[in-house]
């Protein structure tokens, strides 16, 4: 089995290091193209995979192919890489953002197994949201395959592609909703004495340990929050701040007004 990039940018090579860290293939198996030839180089360079000389020359190689490029260039991409999967079986994979598996299928000329994949930015330190839909070729063993590799750089999950708009916002808009946060308490921490470097890793670990509880606990996030407030503590009073200036509103209607920008695009 052998896999291929096109597009070795910040999510296409995070992607080969989770693909490679977690032992999904090896980099003798993997091969790269990248238009911007430094970049393929650096791949090649940092992971020790094998680079090709054209987006088809990826294809005419590799079992399956990861479309790791901007969504303003698949579709040249897709017209160069044509002709060669006209002449095999080859799982074409998709993260560009906002293009359908129907826009990817209007490109060719032939029938493809097709998956698009929509991860978020936190693939590059391997703790990504990704969601994957599939046309009706793909058979099981493509969605394993892919749910491999995605896992390799954080957790996967398969949605119907008519939610990908409300994935996309949740998913891939809410890491800055996040980094706000974070930045934020580190403010009021330093507004409070504390220098901003300390300010940050403590706001960023105390996050970071707060979405493992939720994701391994099994409790609800309220239950959770019960256990941290005391009767007549300080937990319970900052927690009655934020509901008091508005928090969930907020949250709520940053979700909203993303997902109706979304719609007009």
């Amino acid at each position: 089995m052998t896999i291929g990039f096109i597009g070795c940018g910040n999510m296409g090579s995070a992607i080969v290091s989770g693909v490679i860290n977690s032992g999904v293939m090896t980099p003798e198996n993997i091969y790269v193209y990248d238009r911007y030839r430094p970049a393929m180089d650096a791949a090649v360079d940092k992971f020790g995979v094998k680079s090709c000389e054209s987006e088809a020359d990826v294809v005419e190689k590799a079992d399956a192919v990861i479309l790791a490029v901007k969504p303003n260039i698949i579709s040249s991409v897709l017209n160069s890489i044509n002709a060669v999967l006209e002449q095999k079986s080859t799982l074409l994979i998709s993260i560009a953002a906002g293009k359908t598996i129907e826009y990817i299928r209007s490109g060719l000329t032939h029938d493809n197994r097709i998956i698009r994949v929509m991860p978020n930015i936190n693939a590059v330190v391997g703790e990504a949201m990704s969601a994957y839909t599939a046309n009706t070729d793909v058979t099981s063993q493509d969605k394993e395959l892919v749910e491999k590799i995605f896992g390799g750089v954080g957790k996967i999950i398969y949605l119907e592609e008519k939610d990908f708009p409300l994935f996309g916002v949740m998913g891939g808009c809410s890491p800055a909703f996040a980094y706000m946060f974070i930045d934020a308490m580190a403010r009021a921490g330093v507004e409070n004495g504390m220098k901003k470097d300390t300010a940050l890793v403590v706001a960023a670990q105390a996050v970071l340990g707060s979405a493992k509880m939720i994701l391994e606990s099994d409790c609800h996030p309220w239950e959770l929050i019960d256990r941290v407030c005391s009767p007549g503590g300080t937990t319970i009073e900052g927690v009655m701040s934020l509901q008091a200036d508005g928090l969930e509103a907020a949250v709520h209607n940053a979700i909203n007004k993303s997902l109706e920008k979304d719609s007009k695009l």
